[in-house]
């Protein structure tokens, strides 16, 4: 027995108090606790979507800066030549320098509302999502081994579905991190006084299809970004798993396989990522016409004959400046939470056991 007030050690309690049946390793087993049945699925599933969401706010926060200084970097040069145009941003570190003296420290800040809400709402229904079908079985073979083709549906079908009806906080977050100070702006200048300002512009001039321009593109960003990311990070997890690397620390199995899902996602996704900045930022004319890219196709034939191949990989730096900290980030808290979830619902059935 526990006694209330000494300290819960959970590895003890689990040999001591828990039948666990052979099959424990499986996703979707279950556990005889104090005489009940407990389904891992039921401890976990709950939950999923809101430790997808909180996860990736919070590493959205704390990488929000680099975001602004990655989309500006994009915006740089615009269909121009190398050489031919102003070059305001040099690197990580220089751009952060000269955003912070022309329109102060708070700038590198900006679309931090949209940008919240879009990694809870966006991330919270693709990380939740994935995770469901994961502990079903949907992304394993007969034998409980991962598949390559399952994992390939999965993860690309629930980024597309997720970005798609979040396009809205995206091409918003794309508006405010764009806006500068006249003396290093780059590209269209929308000029919003914030988030909700924002939308009402948008939805007064150019309705709900304004919402969701660039949209289309924005399924097929997700669909590369969210395949190279969930499947790195599976299938390096399952490979240390397996070798038994990092047996005692499961915290550094987790953050190298996120760093891992970090640069395979900065080499797959940036060209995608650059593209779906540049149709987000573009302006329109007053009849709602794009002024510079009629879509996807347009965008990268005009990125290629002016701006060559490179082009594609402006602010690859800062890209995975980025988004190796926020897959770090994101993945590591999202495995986290669950783990601590699973622990405070075996502790709470059984101090309810108690009483």
């Amino acid at each position: 027995m526990v006694v209330r007030g000494q300290p819960f050690n959970i590895k003890k309690f689990l040999n001591s108090r828990i039948q666990f049946p052979n099959n424990f390793e499986q996703p979707y087993s279950s556990i005889r606790f104090l005489g009940y049945i407990i389904s891992v699925n039921e401890i976990n599933v709950k939950m999923e979507f809101i430790f997808g969401g909180a996860s990736s706010a919070i590493a959205g926060f704390i990488t929000n800066p680099l975001e602004v200084i990655k989309t500006r970097m994009q915006i740089q040069g615009e269909l121009k030549k190398r050489g031919t145009h102003a070059v305001y941003f040099t690197n990580f570190t220089q751009a952060a320098v000269v955003i912070t003296k022309h329109e102060g420290i708070l700038a590198l800040q900006k679309g931090l509302v949209p940008t919240l809400l879009f990694q809870f709402t966006f991330n919270g229904c693709r990380l939740g999502a994935y995770q469901l079908l994961q502990q079903n079985g949907y992304t394993s073979d007969a034998n409980g081994n991962i598949s390559f083709y399952k994992n390939l549906v999965a993860s690309g079908l629930c980024g597309a579905v997720a970005i798609y009806f979040n396009n809205p906080l995206t091409l918003i977050k794309t508006h405010l991190q764009t806006e500068a100070s006249k003396q290093i702006s780059l590209g269209h200048q929308h000029k919003h006084s914030g988030t909700w300002s924002a939308f009402r512009t948008i939805y007064k001039n150019e309705g709900v299809r304004g919402l969701y321009r660039g949209s289309h593109a924005a399924v097929i960003c997700a669909i590369v970004g969210s395949t190279s990311q969930l499947m790195s990070f599976t299938y390096v997890k399952q490979y240390m798993n397996e070798a038994k690397i990092f047996q005692n620390n499961p915290l550094a199995a987790v953050f190298t396989a996120s760093m891992i899902g970090g640069v395979v996602l900065c080499l797959a996704m940036t060209p995608f990522d650059l593209i779906l900045t540049r149709l987000y930022n573009q302006g329109v004319d007053p009849s709602g016409r794009n002024m510079l890219y009629r879509n996807f196709s347009d965008c990268v034939v005009k990125i290629w004959k002016s701006e060559g191949f490179l082009g594609f990989y402006k602010g690859i730096g800062p890209s995975y400046i980025r988004l190796g900290p926020h897959t770090v980030l994101s993945l590591v808290i999202w495995d986290k939470l669950q783990d601590v979830y699973t622990q405070f619902e075996i502790r709470r059935h059984h101090y309810m056991d108690l009483a």
